[in-house]
C-alpha cells in the first residue's frame, strides 16, 4: 500500500513539474530545462542569465544540440522549452498530441540567414539560384570562375561547400528556402554548430558557407543577395530582417508541449517583454517588437 501511495505522488510531482519548471535537487529553486537551436543558444544563455536579476528563485539550464534534438527532448518531455530555428513539424506535432499534449509556438525573433564567404573572396553579391546551384544536387557550380571570379588562395578554384548537420532547424530552413526542398549535394562539409561554419570559412579560402547572422565577425564576408534576376541585392541585417526585404530572413521560435504555466510562463513573458526582446537585439538578431531599450534598462 505504501509503494502505492509513493508511485501516485511521484506521479504527481511530474505532471506539476511539465511546463511549470521543475524542482531543483537539494533547494527551494525552480530550474526550467531549455534545449535546441543552435542558432539560438547564445540567446538562450544571454536571457538565462540575465533573468537570474529578475527572479532569482528560478534557474534555466540552457543545451544547445540543433532544433531537432530539442524538439525530440520537448516530445520525451525531459524539457520544459525547445528552441527551434525552423518551424515545428506536422509529424511532431501529431507525436505531441498523440502523447496527450497541445503544443505551443512562440515566436521570440527573427533572424537573416547569412552568407559567409572568406574576406579576401571578391565576390560581392550573389543571387538565390546561384546559391542553389552550388548546393543543391545536380547544381553544375563547382568552381569559383563559374561564378566570375578568381579567389586569392584558393589554387585549385573549387567551392568547398560548408553546411550544417541535418538535426539543425537551420540546415531544415536552408534545405527548403534555397534548394526548394530538393536534396543536398553530397560531398559538403556538414559542421555541428553555427560558429564552427564561421571558423571553417575565415580559415579557408575555397570555402562558402550559411548561417545566422548574429555569429558573423569581421573575419568573413557576406555579401548581398538578390531574390530574383536584376532584384535589389540587400545586406543581411536586423533592419533588413524586420522589413522582410532580405530573401532568406527566419522567425526564431520557442515550443512548450501544452500552454505554459508558472515559472515557464513568466520566463517566456519576460522573454517577449522589452528588457527580453533588447537582449536578442543586443546579440544581432531582429526582436518581434520595437523594444523601449533604454527604458528596460535598470
Amino acid at each position: 500500500m505504501q509503494s502505492k501511495h509513493s508511485l501516485l505522488l511521484v506521479l504527481m510531482i511530474a505532471l506539476v513539474s511539465f511546463g511549470c519548471g521543475r524542482p531543483e535537487a537539494g533547494s527551494s529553486r525552480s530550474v526550467i530545462q531549455n534545449k535546441g537551436s543552435d542558432t539560438l543558444v547564445n540567446v538562450a544563455q544571454a536571457w538565462a542569465e540575465a533573468y537570474q536579476t529578475v527572479n532569482s528563485e528560478v534557474a534555466v539550464a540552457v543545451t544547445g544540440g540543433g532544433s531537432g534534438t530539442g524538439i525530440a527532448a520537448l516530445l520525451n518531455g525531459t524539457v520544459d522549452i525547445a528552441n527551434s530555428s525552423r518551424q515545428i513539424k506536422e509529424s511532431e506535432t501529431a507525436s505531441l498530441k498523440e502523447g496527450g499534449h497541445s503544443p505551443v509556438e512562440f515566436v521570440v525573433g527573427y533572424d537573416a540567414l547569412a552568407i559567409f564567404i572568406h574576406p579576401d573572396n571578391p565576390l560581392n553579391e550573389i543571387s538565390i539560384e546561384q546559391i542553389k546551384n552550388i548546393y543543391a544536387e545536380g547544381g553544375p557550380f563547382e568552381k569559383w570562375s563559374q561564378l566570375g571570379v578568381t579567389v586569392p588562395g584558393c589554387d585549385s578554384d573549387e567551392i568547398i561547400r560548408v553546411s550544417r548537420q541535418n538535426n539543425s532547424g537551420t540546415y531544415e530552413y536552408f534545405r527548403e528556402a534555397v534548394l526548394g526542398s530538393g536534396d543536398f549535394k553530397h560531398g559538403s562539409r556538414d559542421m555541428h554548430g553555427s560558429k564552427d561554419v564561421v571558423d571553417l570559412v575565415m580559415n579557408t579560402a575555397c570555402a562558402i558557407g550559411y548561417s545566422g547572422l548574429a555569429y558573423a565577425t569581421h573575419e568573413v564576408k557576406m555579401p548581398c543577395v538578390t531574390s530574383v534576376a536584376e532584384g535589389a541585392c540587400v545586406v543581411p541585417t536586423i533592419e533588413s530582417s524586420i522589413d522582410g526585404s532580405y530573401p532568406i530572413a527566419r522567425p526564431l521560435f520557442m515550443y512548450t508541449a501544452d500552454q505554459p504555466e508558472g515559472a515557464v510562463k513568466s520566463y517566456l513573458d519576460w522573454i517577449l517583454s522589452d528588457a527580453g526582446q533588447c537582449i536578442i537585439q543586443e546579440i544581432g538578431y531582429a526582436p518581434v517588437s520595437t523594444p523601449d531599450c533604454a527604458a528596460s534598462v535598470q
